[in-house]
């Protein structure tokens, strides 16, 4: 039985659950697939799940094989395919239903900021598919992502963990170089989430595109021109969309440390969630950002 509800201002408010016959939140994944992809992934989509009980969310590879790997293209067919045989066989069983309409999915690019190339095959699979599936925005800018820059590069002992405790590190940055993929619109998405990472840690925070010869490099003496002499590269990105290799080279091409990229961080899971529950019109819980420890 459920327990009543507490009366007066001060009750607690009633969880949110999906809605009955909603759209599937499809995460469309980058890159080339693997074990590790698949992982983090399904540590995303498990984030969003515990905090929307009742949604269904699936998984849908720009590069995959419909073997091991589904396809976005092919996840998106099977969603309709699925919506319709539940509405026959309520129909067949004498139930009183209408014949569903709306979106069959919303697709949410696991992206944290704009990748115009990405994104036009992202939109691609969703017209091959013929399905009605509507498609969001990246995840990124927004403060939850400054957070998780702030926790990888405290994990790499690239920065303070937290500035209220006054908790130094001997080889904290005093520079940061922001690294993005997607070119000049995505290194203005990242200077966003730069400028909050900046006021996190009371040091400077420039973007700089991976992909673009020379730019890392030229960002790093920028910075250091400006006085910072101990910098660190952070990745502006969740994984799947680096090439190997690459942030490698563009930590050695700076001459300094690199933190890893943002990954199944719990603020991915929550911000897919977030685009998802946006495009339905339900309101989301809030999801706070918290001081790293």
């Amino acid at each position: 039985m459920p327990r009543p509800r507490q009366p007066g201002r001060h009750r607690r408010p009633e969880p949110l659950a999906a809605p009955e016959g909603a759209p599937a939140l499809v995460l469309a994944v980058p890159g080339t697939p693997s074990a590790a992809t698949r992982s983090l992934a399904e540590e995303v989509v498990s984030i969003a799940r515990s905090e929307l009980p009742g949604l269904d969310a699936r998984i849908g590879y720009l590069d995959g094989d419909d073997a091991e790997f589904r396809t976005l293209q092919s996840v998106l067919t099977h969603a309709a395919e699925e919506r319709a045989a539940r509405f026959e066989q309520a129909r067949a069983a004498g139930a009183d239903v209408t014949e569903p309409d709306g979106p069959v999915a919303i697709v949410v690019p696991l992206l944290a900021s704009p990748d115009n190339a990405l994104l036009r095959r992202v939109r691609q699979a969703v017209m091959d598919s013929r399905v009605a599936a509507d498609l969001t925005d990246v995840l990124g800018p927004h403060p939850l992502l400054a957070e998780a820059l702030h926790v990888r590069l405290s994990e790499a002992g690239l920065a303070r963990a937290d500035r209220a405790r006054l908790f130094t590190v001997a080889t904290a940055a005093d520079g940061i170089i922001l690294a993005s993929v997607g070119g000049e619109e995505a290194v203005q998405a990242a200077g966003i989430t730069g400028m909050l990472l900046a006021a996190r840690l009371a040091v400077p925070v420039m973007a700089a595109a991976l992909d673009e010869e020379g730019a890392i490099a030229a960002t790093a003496a920028q910075l250091r021109g400006s006085g910072s002499q101990q910098l660190a590269l952070a990745p502006y990105l969740i994984g799947p969309e680096l090439d190997a290799g690459l942030l490698d080279a563009a930590a050695k091409e700076a001459g300094c440390s690199a933190a890893e990229a943002l990954g199944p961080y719990p603020a991915i899971g929550k911000l897919a969630l977030a685009k998802y529950t946006t495009a339905l019109g339900i309101a989301p819980q809030q999801s706070q950002g918290t001081p790293v420890r």
